[in-house]
């Protein structure tokens, strides 16, 4: 009943930008905390960073001062600003959203992810 999905992700050069978009579509009442993962290859997936209702933002250390999250809760969307990417930051980035349903279930949904490809 309600799905996550994510956009924006691709393939660009070291120092370039990117703009990831976390849309939810369905029978949503809220949506409370939004978090972005990521998962490079052989490697943990690690919390970039995260939402709060509120608009409170964390961050990992390896991105603060490069990553910016935001939401438009008329959009139901959460977005993640990527500036000066650096190879390190080719992943997997996958959303994960606590939604409460309008018949007041709430559940957290994860996204299938988007690609990012940073070349040196």
């Amino acid at each position: 009943q309600v799905q996550l999905v994510e956009s924006g992700g691709g393939l660009v050069q070291a120092g370039g930008s990117l703009r990831l978009s976390c849309a939810a579509s369905g029978s949503i009442g809220s949506i409370n905390g939004v978090k972005w993962y990521r998962q490079a290859p052989g490697k943990q997936r690690e919390l970039v960073a995260g939402i709060s209702s509120g608009g409170g933002t964390t961050y990992a250390d390896s991105v603060k001062g490069r990553f910016t999250i935001s939401r438009d809760n008329t959009k139901n969307s959460v977005y993640l600003q990527m500036d000066s990417l650096i190879p390190e930051d080719t992943a997997v980035y996958t959303c994960y959203a606590d939604i409460t349903q309008k018949r007041g279930l709430r559940t957290f949904y994860w996204g299938r992810g988007t690609q990012v490809t940073v070349s040196s």
